[in-house]
């Protein structure tokens, strides 16, 4: 029997930052059968160890060469991962730029910020408690994107890391007391946000602690990447998200 090509029912670009390395890991490991990852990266800057809003507003120049070298391949959507990089220069500007990949790409495309979104409200999510990494000056710019997303954010927490080594060595226990901490009890769901940590193997673990949706970067951005590539298929292990 001849075996399919790969990717055979869908191929997801991922724009990812060179510095970091869960996304890829996870998008693998979240993958339903026919459904395949092709990335290509760019500098978040040249110091990654000690980056600025500055560097994170500027990534879009870059994202859209990138975009429009991976749009050379067959594939069926392409999404920008980065959440600080695609909430920073605010909610408009964000929905604009994705306009302008997909002009590029002549595919459907997304950031990672806007699939956070529309995976919030795919669970009817109004009001959300979100823990980040970042420094005071980026959780603010995230506090802005959020709201004007028409969420309400009921508490929001920063470790104050602008090291995106750091970030990506942030261990399990780290990142679960991340979100049980921000948690409040009004809170309908707990967002983790930024593609460096690796949270994918403990959402549901977080779900059955705190009782309600987790949603993280990278999860939220395959899961709509999926979706605008006309896969629905539910994964076990990852979440209300992939489950509903």
């Amino acid at each position: 029997m001849k075996a399919a090509p790969y990717g055979w029912r869908a191929k997801i670009g991922l724009i990812y930052i060179a510095s970091a390395y869960a996304m890829e890991v996870e998008f693998n490991q979240m993958a339903p059968p026919g459904v395949t990852t092709h990335t290509t990266r760019i500098a978040l800057c040249e110091q990654p160890d000690q980056f600025t809003v500055s560097d994170l507003s500027t990534l879009g120049k870059d994202a859209l060469a990138a975009t429009k070298l991976l749009a050379q391949a067959p594939l069926t959507s392409i999404a920008f991962g980065c959440t600080s990089g695609s909430f920073v220069n605010g909610f408009e500007y964000d929905k604009a730029f994705i306009k302008r990949m997909e002009a590029v790409a002549n595919i459907p495309c997304t950031t990672t910020a806007n699939a956070a979104v529309e995976a919030l409200q795919s669970l009817k999510i109004k009001k959300v408690a979100i823990a980040t990494p970042y420094e005071k000056d980026v959780n603010e710019l995230a506090y802005q994107y959020f709201t004007d997303g028409n969420l309400q954010i009921t508490n929001m927490t920063g470790l104050g890391i602008a090291n995106d080594y750091q970030i990506s060595k942030l261990d399990t226990n780290s990142i679960y007391q991340m979100a049980m901490n921000v948690n409040t009890e009004d809170a309908e769901a707990v967002f983790l946000s930024c593609t460096g940590l690796s949270a994918a193997n403990i959402i549901h673990v977080l779900e059955e602690d705190l009782q309600k949706p987790v949603i993280t970067s990278n999860q939220a951005t395959f899961w709509y990447a999926l979706k605008l590539s006309n896969v629905n298929a539910k994964i076990k292990n990852y979440g209300e998200l992939f489950e509903r």
